[in-house]
């Protein structure tokens, strides 16, 4: 069995998705708008494209004609998808289920509508005046977002009426694609955040993943661990929330689910239908598969049986703190691989801005608290520096 996928997007998790077909004898074209991103470097052949241009997208499924169609990022014309499947061409999880994930506008009202499940007071807006309106009914402080974005850009928590105009404005500069509205939400007092990994399966059943804490700051997470200690009565909830919504958009694969688990129960925040980036935890080797062993199992048909958790792990994002359009140095490796039950992996990015991940930097241990393997992995973040 083998398999040609176009993958539209190339970044770190790519990269590691395609390492994991790789493995499993599969062909893989890389598909981003600028050459030489990380997945392209470990994949057969690669094609760089305006993905929101929907004729360029179109040109390159009947160039190539793959047997699977998988997204990676958020900003692509995901309404092709349909023309895709009737087609014959299979795309992953599915395209309803592609073009309910990439808007946040879709996916909510999925789930809160239609499948009754529970989440934050929100609304929209198009405009400064409607993020108003949307303010006074869900009231101070709130979260605005994007309705299209990646890795938590655009996204503020509106303190005071004088936060409006600047959350505003910050929304749409992180806003992908062509798309200009924000979703504005109740603020949760959750106690804490975790990241559901949910495998779908067309020949198994559906898996979870041990629940993924993990802290964000500026809208990106910083670090992850897992397995984040909580109620089991909540877990479960979760799990049957997580189930729900996977069914409902259909397909196979991991699904990165997002939940707040507050004093007053579990909340669902977001769903991402691929490899999440909480989940790199997993490359710690906390699981009997990574969260890219297992989307690479499932898309291909390939039955996973059980997921196991083989030992408590953490990870923590090394970013660049400067502009350099060459290709970025590290430093510090030496150093940082003395540390005991630890590793680093680099993404291989061409270039780097402020607050551009990087990296990301690991520990596990079999018996040794998330806590403290956070600090071990914090600890090699700060110990490697990019220039």
């Amino acid at each position: 069995m083998r398999k040609k996928i176009l993958l539209l997007g190339s970044g770190e998790l790519g990269k590691e998705l395609v390492i994991a077909l790789q493995r499993l004898g599969q062909y893989i074209i890389a598909v981003d708008n600028y050459e030489n991103a990380p997945a392209m470097q470990v994949a057969h052949d690669f094609e760089v494209i305006d993905m929101l241009d929907g004729d360029a997208l179109d040109a390159l499924v009947e160039k190539h004609q793959p047997d699977l169609i998988v997204p990676e990022v958020e900003s692509i014309r995901t309404e092709r998808f349909y023309d895709y499947e009737k087609q014959g061409f299979k795309v992953i999880p599915s395209a309803k289920a592609a073009n309910f994930t990439m808007n946040r506008k879709a996916i909510r009202d999925l789930a809160a509508k239609e499948l009754g499940v529970k989440t934050a007071k929100y609304r929209y807006a198009t405009s400064y005046e409607e993020l108003k309106k949307g303010v006074e009914v869900c009231g101070l402080p709130c979260v605005v977002k994007p309705l299209m974005s990646s890795s938590g850009k655009g996204q503020s928590i509106i303190k005071s009426q004088s936060d409006i105009q600047t959350a505003w404005n910050y929304a749409m500069e992180g806003s992908r694609g062509d798309l200009k509205e924000v979703i504005v939400e109740e603020f949760v007092d959750f106690y804490f955040e975790i990241t559901l990994l949910t495998l779908t399966q067309d020949n198994g059943n559906t898996l979870f993943c041990p629940p993924i804490g993990h802290r964000q700051e500026r809208g990106d997470y910083q670090e992850s661990w897992q397995p984040m200690s909580m109620n089991n009565i909540h877990l479960k909830e979760a799990q049957e929330m997580a189930e729900k919504v996977t069914t409902a958009l259909q397909g196979s694969g991991i699904w990165g689910v997002e939940f707040f688990i507050s004093k007053s129960g579990v909340y669902f925040s977001e769903l991402s239908p691929r490899p999440h980036d909480t989940g790199m935890v997993t490359l710690a080797n906390t699981q009997n598969f990574s969260e890219f062993e297992l989307h690479a199992r499932a898309i291909l048909g390939i039955p996973v049986q059980e997921i196991k958790l083989l030992k408590n792990g953490a990870s923590a994002v090394i970013l660049a703190d400067k502009d350099n359009s060459t290709l970025p140095i590290f430093s510090g490796l030496e150093k940082a691989s003395s540390l005991p039950d630890s590793d680093f992996k680099i993404f291989g990015k061409p270039t780097s801005r402020p607050y551009r991940r990087m990296a990301v930097a690991l520990s596990y241990g079999i018996s040794e608290s998330t806590e403290s393997l956070v600090e071990r992995a914090k600890h090699i973040a700060d110990i490697i520096s990019v220039d």
